[in-house]
């Protein structure tokens, strides 16, 4: 639309107030306004549509927040699992189920459809929602100011918004500010309508939904209503209006609080925990703590992502004075521009101010930078199109020109950015393609992300049952850790149940990191500047463990210019050395890449996969995730220099009751068995197991003790204080975990259900300290030191319900010796070596776990009389005899954590063995055929150490027997993942 001016030829001299645009400039003819009505327009709403997808399918993640603190949220909820971050702890609360369970429903109903067959495709699904609903609201505002203010200033917003760099990353982002963007549109478009009420609503679901900070986008507009009710009288209708939208917002709160409270089972204001976390934590909590940058951060940023346009944005205040002072628009305009005008500087000098910066808070303000850059030039091109004596001087054609290549420069600067921003960062969304080829990966791998874990796109980019999983880096603050995938608990128990080792500090939970042999996959890059650390060696460059399924370009922005790294310049020969952007150097082309660069094999965001990944026992002998050894070692062998480490407090253990919480389904058996110690991380809520069985274990274990004393429980004096550690622990954990059974006292503990009081205080005590953790728990019990010889020997132990060895043959054996004496299959060869190193370097904040599994021919838990008498020598499987019935067939599970007692450096062992028939386990799908292929994958040695030859022949023709059974009921191979992942 044309800009109205004066038709009068008699123009006055330059520097009069005629000079600038006259009060039309922000007036709309009616037609065009009677024209555009109150439809959506649909042409406009169409370019804003295709940006918006465009970026909804080439945009970069551009903030590790926006994958840990929505995607993987909205993943548990659509999928069951996924990574956690402290503010969903229950204890904190400061994220809302209702913004990403809407997200969630979004997704839910997309895989409805027949082209969303995958995660990858769920992720770009919402997205392109994401990218519609804003376009939407663009539109609405574009209409808004078309029919309110001036079209040429819609069209230019509509400019701006679909080239800008800024908005290509903010329109389908899944953030809370995004959404903050969206309802700004739509509560400026309410406003400039006149439909306070709905304004209102709009920006307050900004708030509430989003993010409450947005809500003082709004103070410009309310202000507007106060000013115009006071210079018309109107009080009482303004109030009503701004009451109406109050209440709708109130709902709105209602239902997102109703949403929350069933979500984290407590009463919560999300809205409330934000802001009261952000500004009023105190010292060592807060944004700050995440890092902070000079006031200068946001200015740089947006000339970044608006280069000029930010500069018209930033001049839009003196330009609306003087056009406001010469021009005398009437008064209504005047405020109402002046009110569009405001929420960009005011949202501009609130973050300004604030120390911790980042660039996705500039989000909610994008729309009114670009009205302010609209407005900005609207008037700058009303002035050039005036006819002044000045501006007569000048050509038309010149005045148009200029002009066009202005909005043409500033458009092409926009898109060379973009480019450059897609083809630069795009790999995290790229790397992980090839885990979806056929057959490549299995459910219950695991992807392992160490100094990368900041540019992790999401677990919708992994394939089902693939986990993500995070090994040390140098980066020593807190990482997400893990939804609980408890069962039995209604729905989405993981939003309720607290999680271990969370804080709002930044604390470093080691809880939170795996160790690197339970990692099938690895996500790695390497530029040639970067130098290898114990945290982070170039594993890139580890062609003897690992080989690169795929890589993906990135930039190496330590060796690019400050060109380079802001637009993008193609990759040709003939442009300058300086102004190209760098990759890595073309001897980096023979690793095993998915080359993605003809002419350069670019610094590359690795994907990597263990060789032979199930063949390898842990590789323990160098220090795993590149952290020193001497971190982990005794300096001294012998002398254990006391952690101040504490146990982080057990979260209850959901619904447990003595009755009715059933032993857990444990069946530790793959398809094929590979000689491995199998480590995994523990975390700590999850040390001890206690169930129905309970009752049995206690009055077996009484009865074993009063039967056979020392032989089963004994202390040797060296470790007495590292026993004495253990019993304490136990009083301080079980209590915590297990509340309806142990109560903690001031002098130790006391077990509800049989009465007993444990009194760790006392000396001398009234048992041995390891007996007094017999009764405890239903896990065996053994503490192993270290010597002065840097042997680790077993100094104390409760081995009640071994069923195949006896404490008194192992006491203060060495590690070593305790494996060879039990002629431990390929101990020598595969385990000794990286065990011994496990044991140096093991640290109190970093228990494991681990399970195996055994074959019984009896149903005696405590000691298999099968194999011979406890109480004489020479007990083997000869003395099994081979006619054993099914029937009297067990399948033994054991489940055992490892930690390293903080106070005395005693590594702990629990053992919680787990003991069924093998007619009862068999009737559960896929077990028969997978434990009948786990049996016949044993080697010979295995084999041998298991005594298969007593039990092989009768169990696995029964085990096929079952299994064709289930395929014969519809059982689908293909589909085991979906049943159970290891060790389940």
């Amino acid at each position: 639309m044309a800009v109205m001016a004066p038709t009068s030829s008699k123009q006055p001299a330059v520097g009069n107030k005629a000079d600038a645009p006259d009060a039309s400039a922000f007036r709309t003819p009616q037609r065009r306004a009677d024209l555009r009505g109150h439809r959506l327009p649909v042409v406009e709403f169409s370019i804003f549509l295709t940006a918006n997808l465009i970026a909804a399918s080439l945009a970069p993640i551009q903030d590790c927040d926006e994958v840990f603190n929505y995607w993987e949220p909205s993943h548990y909820l659509n999928h069951g699992y996924g990574l956690q971050t402290w503010e969903y702890s229950p204890v904190y609360g400061i994220r809302s189920w209702a913004y990403a369970g809407m997200h969630s429903a979004v997704i839910a109903i997309g895989r409805l459809l027949p082209f969303v067959t995958s995660k990858h495709a769920e992720f770009y699904f919402l997205r392109a929602i994401l990218g519609l609903f804003c376009a939407l609201c663009e539109s609405q505002l574009y209409s808004a100011v078309a029919q309110r203010i001036n079209a040429r200033v819609a069209i230019l917003f509509l400019i701006v918004m679909t080239t800008s760099t800024g908005t290509f990353h903010a329109a389908a982002a899944y953030l809370p500010s995004s959404f903050a963007m969206y309802t700004g549109m739509l509560g400026c478009a309410a406003f400039l309508k006149k439909r306070t009420a709905q304004g209102v609503f709009w920006f307050a679901a900004g708030a509430i939904l989003g993010w409450p900070f947005a809500g003082a986008l709004v103070l410009p507009f309310v202000a507007e209503e106060l000013l115009l009710a006071y210079t018309s009288g109107q009080y009482l209708g303004t109030l009503k209006r701004l009451l109406d939208g109050g209440f709708r917002a109130l709902a709105l709160l209602a239902m997102q609080t109703a949403i929350d409270v069933y979500f984290y089972k407590k009463v919560l204001c999300v809205p409330w925990n934000i802001v009261a976390y952000n500004v009023f934590s105190g010292s060592g909590k807060g944004p700050n703590i995440y890092g902070t940058e000079p006031w200068h951060f946001y200015l740089r940023n947006l000339t970044l992502n608006f280069n000029v346009w930010l500069l018209l944005a930033l001049v839009t205040a003196p330009v609306l004075l003087l056009h406001i002072f010469f021009a005398r628009p009437s008064t209504e305009d005047a405020i109402r521009t002046v009110t569009v005008a405001s929420p960009f500087y005011l949202w501009l000098a609130i973050f300004t101010l604030q120390p911790h910066k980042e660039e996705r808070f500039m989000y909610p303000a994008y729309p009114f930078l670009a009205l302010n850059a609209a407005l900005s030039l609207h008037l700058t091109l009303s002035y050039l199109g005036g006819t002044s004596a000045v501006i007569r001087k000048i050509p038309v054609q010149l005045r148009l020109a200029v002009a066009v290549l202005f909005v043409l420069a500033a458009v092409d600067i926009s898109f060379l950015r973009t480019v450059g921003v897609i083809t630069a960062y795009s790999a995290p969304l790229k790397v992980y393609a090839p885990l979806h080829l056929p057959n490549m990966s299995h459910p219950g791998d695991t992807v392992c992300l160490g100094k990368e874990w900041y540019r992790f796109s999401s677990s919708y980019f992994l394939p089902n049952g693939t986990r993500a999983k995070f090994i040390k880096s140098n980066f020593d603050g807190l990482l997400p850790g893990e939804f609980s995938e408890a069962t039995g608990l209604g729905r989405f128990p993981g939003a309720w149940l607290e999680p271990a080792g969370m804080n709002d500090e930044n604390k470093e939970d080691m809880g939170k990191y795996t160790h690197i042999s339970q990692c099938k996959y690895l996500v790695d890059s390497y530029m040639p500047v970067s130098s290898a650390s114990a945290l982070e060696p170039h594993f890139v460059l580890d062609r003897d463990n690992w080989e690169t399924l795929a890589c993906a370009p990135f930039l190496d922005t330590s060796r690019t210019g400050t060109l380079g790294r802001t637009l993008w310049i193609p990759d040709l020969s003939f442009i300058p050395e300086r102004l190209q952007r760098k990759w890595v150097t073309a001897s980096s082309k023979d690793r095993q890449c998915l080359d993605l660069a003809p002419a350069y094999c670019p610094d590359r965001l690795r994907l990597r996969q263990r060789k032979n990944p199930r063949a390898r026992s842990p590789d323990l002998e160098k220090p795993q995730n590149g952290e020193a050894k001497s971190k982990y070692a005794m300096q001294t062998p012998g002398v254990w220099i006391p952690s101040s480490f504490k146990r982080p407090a057990a979260a209850p253990y959901p619904n447990w009751d003595l009755h009715n919480t059933k032993p857990l389904p444990y069946r530790p058996f793959r398809s094929k068995y590979f000689v491995t110690m199998g480590l995994r991380t523990m975390p700590w809520d999850e040390w001890i197991e206690l169930d129905s069985d309970y009752p049995k274990f206690h009055a077996l274990k009484a009865a074993r003790i009063t039967e056979r004393g020392e032989r089963c429980c004994r202390t040797a004096p060296e470790a007495f204080d590292a026993a004495i550690e253990l019993v304490e622990e136990l009083c301080a954990y079980l209590p915590e975990r297990y509340p309806s059974l142990y109560r903690a006292i001031g002098r130790g503990m006391e077990n509800l259900h049989t009465g007993e009081v444990f009194d760790i205080v006392e000396r001398p005590m009234s048992e041995d300290p390891m007996q007094m953790a017999a009764r405890m728990v239903q896990d065996d019990l053994a503490i192993m030191m270290e010597g002065k010889d840097g042997q680790y020997y077993l100094l104390a132990g409760a081995i009640l319900l071994a069923g195949f060895w006896r404490l008194e043959d192992k006491w203060r054996m060495p590690l070593s010796e305790i494996h060879t004496s039990g002629d431990v299959p390929q101990f020598k060869q595969k385990l000794e070596k990286g065990m011994m190193n496990f044991f140096r370097r093991i640290r109190p904040e970093a228990p494991m776990l681990r399970n195996n599994y055994f074959i019984q021919v009896d149903d005696k838990l405590a000691w298999s009389s099968a194999i011979g008498d406890e109480d004489k020598g020479g007990v083997n499987w000869g003395t099994a005899g081979n006619d054993r019935p099914v029937e009297a067939m067990h399948f033994r599970s054991e489940r055992q954590s490892l930690r390293r007692l903080p106070r005395s450096g005693g590594v702990v062992f629990t053992i919680r063995t787990y003991f069924h028939p093998i007619t009862e386990i068999s009737q559960e799908p896929y077990v028969p055929g997978r434990l009948a292929a786990a049996v016949r994958s044993w080697s010979d040695d295995v084999a041998h150490y298991r005594g298969s030859a007593v039990f092989k022949e009768q169990m696995l023709k029964y085990l096929d027997e079952r299994h064709e059974e289930q395929l014969a009921e519809g059982l689908v191979l293909e589909k085991e993942g979906e049943y159970h992942q290891y060790p389940y």
